[in-house]
C-alpha cells in the first residue's frame, strides 16, 4: 500500500487504506517509474498503450474493469478496440505490475511488484478502496495449511470484505 509521510512514499508490509487527505498523484507517479524500470530490466516493451491502461489502472485504489478502461480510453474519441485493452492487461498481469481483483472481476495497481508474493486484498464495501496485503507470513500459513492436507497450490488468491477505517469514521460521524 501506498502512503505518504513528509512527502515521502512508504512501502510497509501492512495493509493500509489511504486517508481521505492521501495524494494519490504520487502513488502512481512513482508506480509508473516502477513499471517503467521492471519493463526495461525484463527487457519488455511498455508501449503507449500500456502505459496508457497502466495509469488509467492507477489514478485511484478502487479495482476498475476493462470496459471502464475502454471507456477511458475512447472518451475522447477515440476508436480502440476492447482486444488491444486486454492484450495491455494480460501483459500487465504477467509482469506483476497490476493485480486482478476476481470477486469484482477488475484490477488494480501491484503495490510492490518488485517483490514476488501472492495476492491478498482487504475490499471496502462502501468506498470500493482495496488495500493489498502483502504479507509472507499469511503466504506462509496458506502454504502450511495445504502441505498439512496433502494440496498443491497452483494459485492463491485471498479477497477481504469489509469496511475500511475510513468508512467506519465517516458512519460514526453520521450517528
Amino acid at each position: 500500500m501506498c502512503s505518504q509521510y513528509d512527502g515521502t512514499l512508504v512501502m510497509s508490509n501492512e495493509a493500509g487504506f489511504p486517508p481521505p487527505s492521501h495524494d494519490h498523484s504520487v502513488c502512481a507517479k512513482d508506480a509508473l517509474v516502477s513499471a517503467e524500470k521492471s519493463c526495461k530490466h525484463n527487457n519488455v516493451r511498455f508501449t503507449q498503450m500500456r502505459r496508457r491502461v497502466f495509469e488509467i489502472i492507477w489514478e485511484n485504489h478502487e479495482p476498475v474493469g476493462a470496459y471502464d478502461i475502454l471507456a477511458r480510453l475512447n472518451e475522447n474519441g477515440g476508436r480502440t478496440a476492447p482486444i488491444a485493452v486486454y492484450r495491455a492487461l494480460d501483459f500487465l498481469l504477467e509482469q506483476d505490475l497490476i493485480h486482478r481483483i476476481q470477486s469484482m472481476n477488475a484490477f488494480v495497481g501491484c503495490s510492490e511488484p518488485q517483490l514476488i508474493h501472492k495476492s491478498h486484498f482487504l475490499i471496502c464495501s462502501s468506498c470500493k478502496t482495496v488495500a493489498e496485503i502483502p504479507n509472507s507470513s499469511l503466504d506462509h500459513s496458506v502454504s502450511l495449511t495445504a502441505k498439512a492436507n496433502g494440496f498443491k497450490i497452483v494459485d492463491s488468491m485471498l479477497e477481504i470484505k469489509g469496511t475500511c477505517q475510513n468508512c467506519q469514521n465517516l458512519e460514526h460521524k453520521h450517528v
